[in-house]
Formats: C-alpha cells, structure tokens, sequence
C-alpha cells in the first residue's frame, strides 16, 4: 500500500472514530487511528465525562485500547477534527504518543481536507522518557 493510500485509510479510520465520541459538554469530537508495524489499525475517540479531569482524549484511547490487545510497536497515528485550523495533540496526549509510540509522524486533518503531518520529536522536542528514571 502506497505512503498516500496508508494515509487516507488512517484518515478515514479516525473520521469514522470521531463520530463516535461522546463530547456533551465540550461538543469537540475527535477521532484517532494508531497503525502498528503490521498495518492494524486500533481507533479512538474522546470521551469525556461530567468530572473533566476523568475525559480521556482521542489518541490516548486509540493507544490504550492498541497496547491491551497486545500491540507494542507503531508506525503512525492520525488525528481528525471538525476545526479550520489542525489540532495536534494535547500535553498528555504528547507524552502518552511518546512513551509508547516514539518518534512516529502524526497527521492532523480536519473534515475539509487539510492535513499536516509532523514528527513526534517536533511536537514534543525534549521528551522525557524512562531514560531519564535512575535505577
């Protein structure tokens, strides 16, 4: 599959995820599609819950759901939103991308179209990770 068909696939992926989440308080619905190294693709969407620090985001939830059925190794993640200007992905989201997906490019697209694509190092220069934890 070529990179352009990949990436329409992921894009599609998470569009379809978006229209599942469960946004009444915020209305915001994202979508996200994580592919492995294998070419699965594992979806989420925002969930957000009436006490806000409990709301999981998009991407966490495509990654979570990925690491549970066992999916430890990631080539790309795709996020889409219902915005004009691309969204990328939260702090925490960064971080959770980082600790379990490293270096991998992130699309951003919103409904019309757009996209950007960027390295994960870009979005989250000086990440910490566990090389940083003492023994």
């Amino acid at each position: 599959m070529s990179s352009e068909t990949a990436k329409a696939t992921l894009i599609a992926a998470a569009r379809d995820a978006r229209e599942r989440a469960h946004a009444p308080f915020s209305h915001f619905k994202v979508g996200a599609a994580v592919e492995s190294v294998d070419g699965d693709v594992t979806t989420g969407c925002n969930i957000e819950n009436a006490s806000y620090g409990l709301t999981l985001c998009a991407e966490r939830v495509a990654i979570f759901k990925a690491v549970s059925e066992g999916i430890r190794k990631f080539r790309s993640l795709t996020i889409v939103v219902d915005t004009d200007e691309l969204t990328p992905p939260c702090g925490a989201c960064r971080q959770i991308i980082w600790e379990f997906c490293g270096d991998i490019p992130v699309t951003m697209a919103n409904l019309a179209g757009r996209t950007e694509t960027m390295q994960m190092s870009d979005l989250l220069p000086k990440a910490f990770d566990a090389r940083f934890l003492v023994d």
